[in-house]
């Protein structure tokens, strides 16, 4: 570095981990001898386990998002709206991509951000396995966008439905077919959260519509849903999802989607909306870049220290990164806790590094799995290698701890004045605010 040069922190991804991460380096060395600087794709930071909710119109995003631009002045860091494009390694350089106006034209061209230690926090998308006509004709929940685009494509079927029902109770075609591929978290939230969405919908002017006007069917390619939860919780979930009107189909394996149509091995499902919810990879422009070491997945292969294999300046976290911790077969699962924990080891060996300390190895705590099944009820396991195993719960309490965890996110990025606010105000939305969001 030149003389009075500050040291230049670079994370690119918002997500989770790297918003985090941001804030908490922000905080602690300010402005004056180190220059934070958050990159990420979006101007705005929604948690992405909230997407299903986003989607179903249950959760207004627009209450719950977090600007990045008055987050950074908030806690001494800057931001960047911009998507990764390339690493080099040699100038220590980033580019990113040109950015682009709705109208195709360039606002800002391709430019370079310096670094001095770069952090890569990207997050996952859904992985179609190269699936004949899933890009084409499903959606994913991966981002904002995506959980708006299904939330006006479901209002505007809901709508054509309740008018079909005032001309003839009894059309055929009165339904509302959704399929979701994919029996994890996100496929089984967002099932349940459509019925609790649905059930409102009379009080916002639909009024001959009802939950009993949705035909969702979840589609699983493996032997049961929710392979992260013990079996009987599993089996709990899926009575729940069949009582409430879902589908459940297991060992059922996607082979095509057409324009109305899921096809599985052995059924043609019609389909007026489907959702591809099935398996995680990360993004493409990962694959080798900067020549990095990354898995078939395109994860980054990180050391037990967070840093890349290959660079000791270059740290990863979260879904993006492919970490398997010695003594253990399997890598660290893509979870928002795993994201928040490496957040803290990389802000720790961040910190060593420049300070010329041995670093730290990562500590993965799995402290279970929780799964909303809107308000119908809650399932998982807590405290997974705390007592050496697991140990059930559902209902109220699976509840105030799934509820608890995003809690605990708005106090780690906004500490705990503000988040505490926010907890307050998050309740009393919902007294005062409508229950769903429709336009």
């Amino acid at each position: 570095m030149t003389v009075n040069q500050k040291t230049q922190i670079v994370i690119v991804g918002g997500g989770a981990g790297g918003l985090e991460l941001a804030k908490r380096l922000g905080a602690r060395y300010g402005r004056k001898s180190h220059d934070i600087i958050l990159v990420d794709r979006n101007r705005t930071h929604i948690w992405k386990p909230l997407l299903h909710e986003v989607a179903a119109g249950s959760l207004d995003a627009n209450l719950d998002e977090v600007g990045y631009p008055s987050h950074g002045f908030r806690w001494g860091y800057r931001f960047f709206y911009g998507a990764l494009e390339n690493i080099d390694r040699e100038t220590r350089t980033i580019t990113l991509a040109p950015l682009i106006d709705e109208d195709g034209s360039e606002l800002i061209g391709r430019h370079e951000i310096r670094y001095d230690y770069l952090v890569i926090a990207i997050g996952s998308r859904a992985n179609d396995f190269g699936t004949p006509g899933v890009r084409q004709h499903c959606i994913f929940l991966d981002d904002r966008q995506a959980a708006d685009r299904f939330r006006n494509r479901l209002l505007n079927h809901c709508l054509r439905v309740s008018l079909a029902m005032s001309r003839d109770a009894d059309a055929p075609d009165a339904y509302v077919r959704i399929g979701i591929v994919g029996g994890g978290a996100t496929g089984v939230e967002l099932s349940a959260e459509l019925y609790n969405a649905a059930s409102a919908l009379q009080n916002y002017g639909l009024d001959v519509f009802d939950e009993k006007r949705l035909k969702v069917t979840l589609i699983e390619a493996g032997p049961r849903i929710l392979p992260a939860l013990p079996e009987q919780l599993a089996a709990a979930a899926e009575a729940e999802l069949e009582k409430l009107g879902v589908r459940v189909l297991t060992n059922a394996r996607v082979t095509e989607v057409s324009p109305d149509a899921i096809h599985t091995s052995g059924e043609r499902i019609p389909c007026d909306l489907m959702v591809w919810a099935a398996g995680v990879q990360a993004a493409d422009i990962l694959d080798q870049i900067g020549g990095l070491e990354t898995t078939r997945s395109r994860q980054l292969v990180v050391r037990p220290t967070l840093q890349t294999s290959r660079d000791d300046r270059i740290f990863a976290l979260g879904d993006c990164c492919y970490c398997r911790l010695p003594g253990s077969e399997q890598p660290v699962p893509p979870r928002a806790q795993s994201a928040h924990q490496m957040a803290a080891t990389v802000g720790r060996n961040l910190d060593r590094l420049m300070g010329g300390k041995p670093l730290v190895s990562y500590v993965y705590q799995d402290h279970g799995s929780l799964v909303s099944l809107s308000r119908f009820t809650t399932v998982g396991s807590l405290m997974g290698n705390l007592v050496g195993g697991r140990m059930a719960v559902e209902g109220r309490l699976a509840r105030f701890v799934y509820l608890s965890l995003y809690r605990m996110h708005l106090l780690a990025i906004h500490g705990w004045l503000k988040g505490t606010a926010l907890i307050v105000v998050g309740h009393v939305n919902r007294i005062v605010r409508p229950r769903l969001k429709l336009h």
